[in-house]
């Protein structure tokens, strides 16, 4: 299936210069859907690896995780923005491709030595995807790899992840 043409382009947005990568479009087609967490599944387990939790990033890793989950047998465990969660939380705050933000865990989400997977929509410079795995590594988590539905290779974010496999569907 064609994923590439089932994502819509939006220029100057949010910010001029930027060209956002929709899946709204993607997600309302039920086929490229389920196409596209069949496909994550399978480059997972192809890797070799079984994560027992999926950690997802607000808000479309919240969209791909829950899924991609049920589809492993695995735990699902949100990564959120500030002030979301309500108990003890781990935070960090890390540089995006237009500015900075911040992300928060809860310190007991995720016993020490879980085999982790992080999933999310896109990867564009890696700081959220970065800033998940020093999240993870406080808990002593093993990060088992990362999965991104679209890739924007000329940033070359996937160079400031740690050295574990990238799945990604779509490049740019």
């Amino acid at each position: 299936m064609d994923l590439k043409s089932l994502i819509r382009d939006i220029p100057d947005f949010p910010k001029p210069g930027i060209v956002f990568r929709d899946i709204t479009t993607l997600l309302s087609n039920s086929q490229a859907l389920r196409y596209t967490i069949d496909s994550l599944a399978e480059k997972t387990l192809d890797l070799g690896v079984k994560p027992d939790i999926i950690v997802g990033m607000e808000s479309r890793g919240f969209i791909f995780g829950p899924a991609l989950a049920y589809h492993l047998d695995a735990g699902f465990v949100p990564v959120r923005k500030p002030g979301k969660l309500p108990a003890a939380v781990h935070k960090i705050e890390y540089e995006l491709e237009y500015g900075t933000d911040k992300l928060e865990i809860h310190q007991d989400a995720i016993a020490p030595e879980t085999r982790v997977l992080i999933i999310d929509d896109l990867i564009a410079t890696g700081g959220t995807a970065k800033a998940t795995a020093e999240l993870l590594q406080q808990l002593g988590c093993e990060l088992v790899a990362f999965g991104f539905v679209i890739e924007l290779t000329e940033l070359q974010g996937r160079s400031k992840l740690p050295d574990v496999p990238v799945i990604t569907l779509v490049e740019y």
